[in-house]
């Protein structure tokens, strides 16, 4: 999804302090103070920012020529592309140690489109955030490349690979298997630390701003790490509530109360994190225009099955075929509840978010609803190996078996009752 952005810059009037340039391998960089990180107004009495801290450790990067990742990605073949957006496109890549010694090492590179004004912005910022942050739940930044000669301004970002890809693209595209309850939980735990790092575990607090399932990306083990900073800030200081700054971010993600006055704060993640919940818990996007009117909008759609009430495990992802623990996803859908509230103050701060969905997970095995103990017994399981109906007719047992299912349906109201009927009714035939 492209970024949106609703308002101008209402600080530009404001004295601001700018970040140290980046040191490049070519030749100096024309663009003079399009290099530098603008810090937030309500940031500049911090005692060190993110400009201050990037000094420190910008040496752990490694600082590459164009001609190295344009080697890596076989003249940024097509064959490479993984990825596409509004910056630019990104590539699998292989990079030889900076000794020289070892096998090459595979690198996702973002090559930023040339003629990207604000893309060089967000650039900067990716840069000298992923250059101070440290976390096992946040996407390493292995170096980058800021080259100017006769192909131009040329500026790229190495990031560790992430073979699994993004979140998005296991919750909604159909050619993925499905992820199971126990990864999901396990991703969302993941994202919730590396968003608490970034809000309460540094010198400075950072905000993300761009929280999405699509930011969400996976390694090889499915752990979850935070991705794309290139609309990071740094949080408020001192006695200061919030950033004023230009409203951008996601259709669908940013929080209301950003939107309406530009105020951003750490709640504003909190909420993108509440709608993120909802995505993993249903298996759909925030935003779907294909669907019926009522359903187009997730948080809208969702009300109408509230976590406590018998109609709520009708929103729950079909591809999840049962096998999850209803009493846990209550837990968590009273979690994103929480993290939706109208009045940021009221939603809870990410720390308290990582408690309670490490709680949850601990208690997830054992704790199931009376339906889903009621398939411990072969004889009520809709998906016993046995398919007694398939032997000439009806068998005793197999009519037992659908009358369990109808009586289980009336523990589902409203229109919900008809779908978890024919859903389980599939599994038996």
């Amino acid at each position: 999804m492209k970024c949106f952005c609703y308002f101008k810059d209402r600080s530009r009037s404001r004295q601001r302090r700018s970040a140290p340039e980046l040191k490049t391998s070519g030749t100096s960089d024309t663009s003079g103070a399009a290099d530098r990180l603008i810090k937030s107004s309500c940031s500049a009495t911090s005692p060190r920012g993110i400009p201050e801290l990037y000094e420190e450790k910008a040496h752990n990067l490694r600082v590459f020529r164009f001609s190295e990742l344009r080697q890596a990605t076989n003249d940024f073949s097509r064959l490479l592309k993984i990825g596409e957006g509004g910056f630019g496109s990104v590539y699998k890549g292989r990079i030889k140690p900076e000794d020289g010694r070892g096998e090459p090492v595979l690198v996702a590179i973002k090559k930023l489109n040339q003629d990207g004004v604000q893309g060089h912005k967000q650039w900067v910022a990716e840069v000298q955030f992923l250059g101070v942050v440290d976390h096992p739940n946040l996407v390493k930044l292995i170096g980058y490349c800021a080259d100017d000669g006769e192909r131009g301004i040329q500026r790229l970002l190495a990031y560790e690979f992430m073979p699994n890809k993004s979140l998005e693209d296991h919750l909604f595209n159909k050619t993925y298997r499905p992820l199971s309850w126990e990864v999901r939980l396990q991703i969302l735990l993941g994202a919730a630390q590396g968003l608490a790092y970034l809000h309460e575990g540094l010198e400075v607090q950072v905000i993300h701003r761009d929280f999405k399932s699509s930011n969400v990306l996976l390694d090889e083990e499915f752990k979850a790490k935070l991705s794309d900073f290139g609309l990071a800030r740094e949080g408020p200081t001192a006695d200061r509530t919030h950033v004023s700054t230009a409203v951008v971010g996601t259709h669908g993600y940013a929080a209301p109360d950003y939107i309406e006055t530009g105020h951003l704060t750490t709640r504003s993640d909190v909420w993108s994190f509440g709608v993120v919940i909802y995505e993993v818990l249903t298996g759909r996007r925030s935003v779907e225009r294909n669907r019926p009117r009522s359903e187009q909008k997730l948080l809208d759609w969702v009300k109408h099955y509230p976590a406590d009430s018998k109609k709520f495990i009708m929103i729950m992802d079909p591809r999840l075929e049962n096998q999850y623990s209803a009493g846990a996803a209550s837990k968590i859908a009273k979690l994103a509840d929480s993290c939706l509230q109208k009045n940021a103050k009221e939603r809870p701060k990410m720390s308290q978010v990582v408690q309670s969905l490490m709680e949850v997970a601990q208690t997830s095995s054992g704790d199931r609803s009376p339906i889903e103990k009621s398939f411990d017994s072969p004889e009520n399981c809709p998906t016993a190996p046995e398919n007694e109906a398939s032997q000439g007719g009806a068998s005793e047992s197999w009519k037992r078996r659908m009358a369990h299912l109808a009586k289980l349906g009336e523990q589902v109201e409203g229109s919900g009752r008809r779908r978890f009927l024919m859903m389980q009714r599939a599994k038996v035939q």
